[in-house]
């Protein structure tokens, strides 16, 4: 290999260099026993946890429903989930019984349902399982997968029967309350203000080490002698 500007080359070859030991470094556990993408990765749920805590408007929006009477026909996604979406019904004071292999009928107050699915999320959230297991008599992850299989189930009935407003609410509190208090389980919330400058510097650096290999290759192929140049015009004769 002709090494045309050694400068040059040199210049890429250091860039190059740094890049790895970088990079070697990212994927060693330096960052409190966790490698760079485990500590951003971290980071960034506990970040986002913290902007996801939509349960109080959750739960005000699903007391509109209390003293709304329904008996609903539902199918479970998974049918052995059958036993413990029947537990944690009871336990919310629905009446509810098997119809069939993953199939059960519903009755109750929608409102009171959606407030007890939504306290458990809650608690989940506030990463209170010991409340949850304690209520439901089973482990807290399963007992929420048990209340999403039921709202699930709900919510397609609900859109079969073309009933709009009980299945925005059932999807609401499944959305923006089962969901991330199962999700963010044992994850300890922060707010983005509190950590702008971390956060920022690690966006900066994403971007940063991103050109830092581009310019590696750059300055390497141009110190060979290999450049892109804009083609001279043709002129016609």
């Amino acid at each position: 290999m002709l090494i045309v500007q050694k400068k040059t080359f040199s210049l890429g070859v250091a860039f190059a260099v740094s890049f790895v030991i970088v990079l070697v470094l990212i994927f060693s556990p330096v960052f409190g026993g966790k490698n760079g993408l485990q500590f951003s990765d971290d980071m960034f749920n506990k970040l986002a946890k913290g902007s996801s805590y939509f349960i109080p408007d959750v739960t005000k929006k699903a007391r509109e429903f209390n003293g709304t009477a329904f008996n609903l026909d539902v199918k479970l996604a998974k049918a052995n989930m059958t036993d413990k979406a029947l537990a944690v019904l009871s336990k919310a004071g629905a009446q509810a019984s098997a119809a069939g292999e993953g199939r059960l009928n519903i009755s109750g107050d929608l409102g009171a349902l959606l407030l007890k699915a939504a306290e458990a999320s809650d608690a989940m959230y506030k990463n209170d399982g010991k409340t949850v297991a304690d209520l439901y008599g089973m482990d807290e992850k399963e007992a929420m997968a048990a209340w999403w299989e039921v709202l699930a189930g709900m919510g397609k009935t609900y859109q079969k029967e073309k009933k709009s407003k009980e299945l925005d609410v059932v999807n609401l509190v499944t959305k923006k309350a089962v969901e991330p208090g199962y999700n963010f389980y044992g994850i300890e919330a922060q707010k983005v203000k509190d950590k702008a400058v971390i956060m920022t510097a690690l966006l900066v650096f994403y971007v940063a080490y991103t050109m830092w290999w581009g310019y590696a290759v750059f300055f390497m192929f141009d110190g060979i002698g290999l450049s892109m140049t804009k083609s001279k015009e043709k002129k016609e004769v």
